[in-house]
């Protein structure tokens, strides 16, 4: 017989190869086959806490002290919604999140159903992008593309919105590891280099200033680049101040 595997056990594993050990969250209606089927999941650890919010600021605190992606959960309407502010702090302090809203199923979206929010909508402003997952194909895809965009360019928070129905579905094992398998699209790929000319510009900037000052935030320590910052600012003689993130650098 052949081995199927639904949408919410996609979900975990998907996270689980993605290198995801730890998530926080809150059981609700919309995310329950996903907490079914996190109770005989091996190598995610779930902890529970007692209200959304909790579970953001977890993921965000367990992100910084990490420095890798955090993992929450929440359920559809308030069970969301109760994940704004964390979001927002991600969002502001560049720190990497990724947030998995449960969702109604496809067939009441847009009918004010009990517990429907467009979450995607409300969040728009405050993530780096945000997803509606609309096919169980796609679901694999969408997670590994939110926790690349997450860590990746300037961190900051993705929101996946799952559909209560897809996560009912399932497909075979075998369609699923061809999904998993695919390339994340190359337009996602960040690429941040500067040119030896742009740096020779700024250098030139730097020295023909009368009063230099070196402004450090906490992208130098996104960019692991403390030891570069500390001697550009010893070699030029140059004031440091910081911005709240960049404190301690």
């Amino acid at each position: 017989m052949e081995r199927m595997i639904s949408g919410a056990e996609m979900t975990l594993e998907t996270l689980k190869r993605l290198g995801v050990t730890d998530m926080f969250g809150y059981p609700g209606g919309a995310v329950i086959p996903i907490y079914d089927a996190l109770y005989d999941f091996e190598g995610i650890n779930h902890y529970l806490v007692r209200h959304e919010q909790g579970a953001v600021h977890a993921a965000d605190g367990y992100a910084r002290t990490k420095r890798r992606a955090g993992v929450c959960i929440a359920t559809s309407g308030p069970g969301a919604t109760n994940l704004v502010t964390g979001i927002m702090t991600a969002y502001m302090d560049s720190v990497p999140l990724l947030a998995i809203t449960g969702q109604v199923g496809r067939s009441y979206l847009g009918k004010d159903s009990f517990q429907e929010t467009d979450i995607s909508g409300i969040t728009s402003p405050i993530t780096k992008h945000n997803y509606l997952v609309r096919s169980i194909e796609e679901l694999p895809q969408i997670l590994k593309e939110a926790y690349y965009l997450a860590e990746h360019g300037r961190p900051g928070p993705v929101l996946v919105d799952i559909p209560k129905d897809i996560q009912l579905q399932s497909l075979s094992y075998q369609e699923f590891e061809e999904l998993y398998g695919a390339e994340v699209p190359e337009i996602r790929k960040f690429k941040n280099k500067y040119s030896t000319t742009q740096i020779e510009e700024l250098k030139k900037l730097i020295e023909g200033s009368e009063k230099p000052l070196l402004l450090v935030g906490g992208g130098v320590l996104t960019g692991n680049a403390v030891g570069e910052v500390r001697k550009l600012a010893e070699d030029l003689k140059m004031p440091v101040v910081s911005t709240l993130m960049g404190l301690g650098i």
